[in-house]
């Protein structure tokens, strides 16, 4: 029977001991890597989560009126003391959708640079369009963004008039989801929709 041979070239090189100590700077090397990596990851999930935020969002003037809207609307103003903010209606809450996302994003920044938005006419006019858009998204994941604050699991149905804590219960069985009753809860509902 013959025995197994011994590995041999480089493979038998790496797998070695180092005989001298300066070769163990390969795994001082590895940890230093990883902290690296550890320290890049933390910040580019710092930065999405900092493109979320509303000081981020409205840095785009574009932006001023649709917080102006939100500001005045029960979402920044409640008496829970719950305030959502733009990333939570507008960012899905899980990782890749949100990643996606944020990638999406960058057709607005091209928007914000050509000037398409950078009127209160030329926002009007596409006012529908957007809208239509962001409810478009909100059905197709199920309303993923407004079901990260809002359990229906945990909603109060003997506190609700009749016919929501009705719509709300029966809303699995449905197909609809959040958006198709709550358009305009937190900006103005564009006029032909």
């Amino acid at each position: 029977m013959n025995s197994p041979q011994p590995v041999q070239g480089f493979a038998a090189w790496l797998w070695r001991r180092p005989r001298r100590w300066f070769l163990l700077g390969i795994p001082a090397g590895g940890l230093l890597a990883f902290i690296v990596g550890v320290g890049f990851t933390g910040g580019f999930v710092g930065g999405l989560k900092f493109a979320e935020t509303n000081t981020f969002c409205t840095s785009c003037h574009e932006m001023n009126a649709a917080f102006r809207e939100l500001k005045t609307s029960p979402h920044a103003s409640n008496v829970f003391g719950i305030q959502a903010g733009c990333g939570n209606c507008h960012v899905p809450p899980a990782l890749l959708p949100g990643l996606w996302r944020h990638v999406q994003a960058y057709a607005e920044v091209w928007g914000h640079l050509t000037g398409k938005l950078n009127t209160p006419a030329k926002y009007e006019a596409l006012r529908l369009e957007m809208a239509q858009k962001i409810w478009a998204e909100l059905r197709a994941n199920d309303s993923a963004e407004c079901r990260s604050c809002h359990t229906p699991a945990a909603m109060a149905f003997a506190q609700q008039p009749a016919a929501a804590a009705e719509s709300h219960q029966s809303l699995p069985k449905s197909g609809m989801t959040c958006i198709d009753c709550h358009q305009g809860v937190a900006h103005t509902v564009p006029q032909g929709s």
